[in-house]
């Protein structure tokens, strides 16, 4: 898959403001930090499409990047970020939720998580959630590149016993560094399109 254009299309806060042109969406869920503009610049071949902060929490809208006119990469804020009020925290877990439960252009989740640690307790209930909503998921191990070789299959069982994962979903090991799982995350996106 060659991506030719990508361009932040809107960052939304409500549905009434997400694309109406019934493109297919991707999105993009994991916790702060856990390296999801640093992602979409690395799949899409672009250095700063996607703006990568040194704060945690810094995206709190759902950013529709359109891609190559066909699709969108969808950005979501992340979870489990403690400095955000109780009231925000509340705002876009039920943004989420509805744009999760409500949304029929969803065709995939990429659900980030960091290859360096064990899942954590938002990750377990992130995935919890969208197997109860039957909404296919591919799990992104993140941050490849800092955990050795000889590690990799332990962490990968780790990541599936904890999970939990159902047959059907996906592992990818993935880094921006060397771009170890771009070429699987483009066939997934390709295949699922």
């Amino acid at each position: 898959m060659k991506i030719n254009s990508i361009d932040l299309v809107i960052s939304a806060v409500r549905r009434s403001q997400y694309p109406a042109d019934n493109k297919p969406e991707f999105l993009l869920v994991g916790r702060s930090n856990v390296g999801k503009s640093s992602f979409i610049n690395t799949i899409t071949g672009r250095k700063s499409i996607a703006r990568i902060s040194a704060t945690p929490g810094k995206t709190q809208t759902i950013n529709f990047y359109l891609v190559n006119d066909e699709f969108y990469l969808v950005d979501a804020p992340g979870y489990g970020f403690a400095r955000l009020s109780k009231q925000q925290q509340k705002k876009f877990g039920l943004m989420m939720e509805d744009y999760l439960t409500e949304r029929p252009n969803l065709k995939q989740v990429f659900m980030l998580i960091d290859f360096r640690h064990k899942p954590t307790n938002d990750d377990i209930m992130m995935y919890n959630f969208l197997k109860h909503y039957k909404i296919p998921v591919t799990i992104v191990a993140t941050k490849s590149d800092k955990v050795g070789v000889t590690q990799h299959q332990k962490q990968r069982n780790t990541i599936f016993k904890d999970l939990d994962i159902v047959v059907g979903d996906d592992l990818i090991v993935f880094s921006n560094v060397n771009k170890t799982g771009k070429s699987e995350v483009h066939d997934k996106i390709y295949r699922t399109l």
